[in-house]
């Protein structure tokens, strides 16, 4: 994925001893092990990749294979898992990983009330009774939310790991504007949808409090729970105090930019297998609906009107590349090459010989067609090739489900695993405003 400026320590070659990263309660063991590609156990194809590649499977990638730790015991799955969805950080993509996680480990995901539609009623703060009865009590939660506390411990279970992922504020800025112009009034007052207007006199369009004003300004913060209002250089006290909450919660903040070591560290600290942290890239804007480069004056003026923002992410990306270092630079770059290997190998196997990103009018499976925010602006997708069934094509299938598709057709799963009748559901007492709806391809 993209730049962004590192802060990390430069660390031994390669061949140096990799450690496991132990998360906030202690699930992973802080002891030694080999630097090695493969899970902390003996590697096994999952259930995912014998649905793709046959119970034969193709072999480990070259330096894949773990010998066990003699005087350390294999450690299993962790199931719990809590993911903050963050707006416009790679977030779709990490939340079908974990879907597709509890699916083959049949597990429960919390998925919303069908009155908060996909998203937790989201911008109101994340109750636990915005979360479907049939989707209780829950393994897995990661649809969007704002962050609540209190809230997410009266839902999930003790030793639940939280972790989420953070975006460079200026690019996330940048897809904000394009993906909710439509949407949000700040951003709709500007003329001509220019981003560098916006930027250049922000307070003349934005108002605080409007619908949707969260996507106009400190949207990470806001998500976090905190008040996107704040400015760390007037309170320089309050973006210190946010970091603390956040690191109290939070196993793992990833990075965006950095997704495949992101991903490394978070299959390191679920003790997952390579396998299962497999993905395909959703939810992502064709070329002409986004900005090649963004220039460095604009990016300035994004990272100040977004300060608190910004300031998440400098602390955030330090820690994480300091995780990186402690985990061996060398095996965590080698691992996310296997992984970027694997995920190209899958990509093939399930799209075609050369996977390419599709318009949404292109893709003829209708599960596969991904949300559209606006006209004037294009997410694309992939489709399966025609003339394929059987366990492989579901498995790909979902593989590139959007989040829409996904998150219904888990709901309606669960149901009828819990007995529940597939009946009208009651609406919500005070219900928040609509969520913004897709636009079908071609309208």
């Amino acid at each position: 994925m993209g730049g962004g400026q590192r802060a990390e320590p430069r660390v031994a070659e390669l061949g140096r001893r990799c450690h496991l990263i132990p998360s906030k309660r202690g699930e992973a063991s802080e002891r030694p092990a080999l630097c090695v590609v493969g899970p902390q156990r003996p590697r096994t194809f999952s259930g995912f990749r014998r649905k793709v590649w046959g119970d034969s499977g193709d072999p480990p990638p070259r330096g894949s294979r773990q010998s066990p730790v003699s005087d350390s015991p294999p450690r299993p799955k962790h199931m719990t898992v809590a993911f903050l969805k963050t707006h416009k950080t790679a977030g779709t993509t990490v939340q079908n990983i974990l879907f597709r996680f509890a699916e083959r480990h049949n597990l429960t995901v919390a998925l919303p009330h069908p009155s908060c539609e996909h998203q937790f009623c989201y911008p109101r703060n994340f109750s636990a009774h915005f979360v479907h009865p049939a989707t209780r009590p829950p393994h897995v939660l990661a649809s969007h939310l704002r962050f609540d506390r209190a809230e997410l411990q009266r839902l999930m279970p003790p030793g639940t790991v939280y972790v989420t992922i953070l975006r460079e504020p200026a690019a996330m800025f940048e897809s904000l504007f394009s993906y909710y112009n439509q949407y949000c009034p700040a951003f709709r007052r500007v003329p001509n949808a220019s981003l560098e207007a916006f930027l250049r006199a922000p307070e003349a369009y934005y108002r605080a409090g409007e619908h949707f004003a969260m996507f106009a300004h400190n949207t990470l913060a806001y998500d976090l729970g905190g008040d996107n209002e704040r400015s760390p250089r007037d309170d320089a006290a309050y973006l210190a105090g946010l970091i603390r909450q956040v690191e109290e919660v939070f196993s793992l903040v990833m990075i965006a930019e950095y997704f495949d070591e992101s991903l490394v560290l978070l299959r390191r600290l679920l003790a997952w297998d390579l396998d299962d942290v497999l993905y395909a890239r959703l939810n992502a804007r064709a070329a002409s609906s986004r900005l090649a480069a963004i220039p460095a004056a604009l990016a300035r003026a994004a990272r100040a009107w977004n300060a608190l923002d910004a300031g998440l992410y400098d602390h955030f990306n330090a820690t994480f590349w300091r995780r990186v270092a402690s985990a061996g630079r060398a095996c965590v770059e080698r691992e996310a090459r296997e992984l970027r290997e694997a995920r190209e190998r899958l990509l093939r196997r399930c799209f075609g010989d050369e996977p390419v990103l599709r318009p949404a009018a292109q893709i003829r499976t209708k599960q596969l067609q991904p949300w559209q925010p606006s006209r004037k602006v294009d997410i694309m997708g992939y489709d399966l090739p025609s003339g394929r069934a059987g366990p492989a094509t579901e498995a790909c299938l979902k593989l590139a489900m959007p989040e829409v598709q996904y998150s219904s057709y888990l709901l309606r799963k669960q149901k009828r695993r819990g007995g529940m009748r597939l009946r009208p559901e009651p609406v919500l007492d005070n219900p928040p405003p609509r969520p913004i709806r897709a636009l079908r391809p071609g309208h």
